[in-house]
């Protein structure tokens, strides 16, 4: 009986520890700028802004057997909003726009994934941005992964989605125009195996 139920016990932690062997965790690469979050804005109706955020950080868990263990936290300097205009610059971490001295960081935490099939599905979590916590979705596409040449092991990934300004209380973003509403993000990711 002892016997037995030791190797039953056995055989639970082996498929346990197999099941967590799939998942591998990430760094996302911001040391050697291998990573990107990117927006695109309407400018009056006339032309597309676009602009990064130069400062961030974060790490994401990969499990290609288990794509419901997929899991990202994002941690981003709002303050190194970079448009590639100085003074555009200055009024972006205003108060009219993100409001930097009072809400210096944006977050991302991963609540969820759907798997759309090879190499493709949708990330769900809460943003945090401005002192506003709003549910998005992040369309995803994984790129690859494999050995890199400085002996470590990479993985990236593209996502997109699109957020309305007024939801993070941005209502002065209307002096750029109605067009000016939605906001393109995209985030272009690559992380080191940790």
């Amino acid at each position: 009986m002892f016997k037995t139920t030791f190797r039953y016990i056995m055989l639970l932690l082996a498929l346990g520890l197999a099941s967590n062997a799939q998942a591998e965790n990430y760094a996302i690469d911001t040391k050697g700028m291998h990573a990107t979050i990117q927006f695109k804005i309407n400018h009056l109706g006339f032309s597309w802004l676009i602009g990064r955020f130069n400062k961030f950080d974060g790490d994401f868990t990969y499990d290609a057997k288990n794509p419901n263990n997929n899991k990202v936290n994002v941690n981003i300097d709002v303050t190194s909003v970079d448009s590639n205009h100085a003074e555009r610059d200055k009024h972006l971490r205003s108060a009219d726009f993100f409001d930097v001295a009072k809400h210096p960081t944006a977050t991302f935490k991963s609540t969820g994934y759907v798997s759309k099939g090879k190499n493709a599905g949708v990330l769900k979590g809460k943003l945090t941005l401005r002192g506003v916590t709003k549910d998005i979705s992040i369309k995803v596409k994984h790129i690859a992964g494999g050995k890199d040449p400085w002996g470590g092991f990479r993985r990236g990934f593209s996502g997109k989605t699109t957020l309305k300004l007024s939801d993070y209380k941005m209502a002065k973003a209307a002096i750029l125009g109605p067009a000016a509403e939605k906001v393109e993000l995209s985030l272009y990711i690559e992380g080191i195996r940790k």
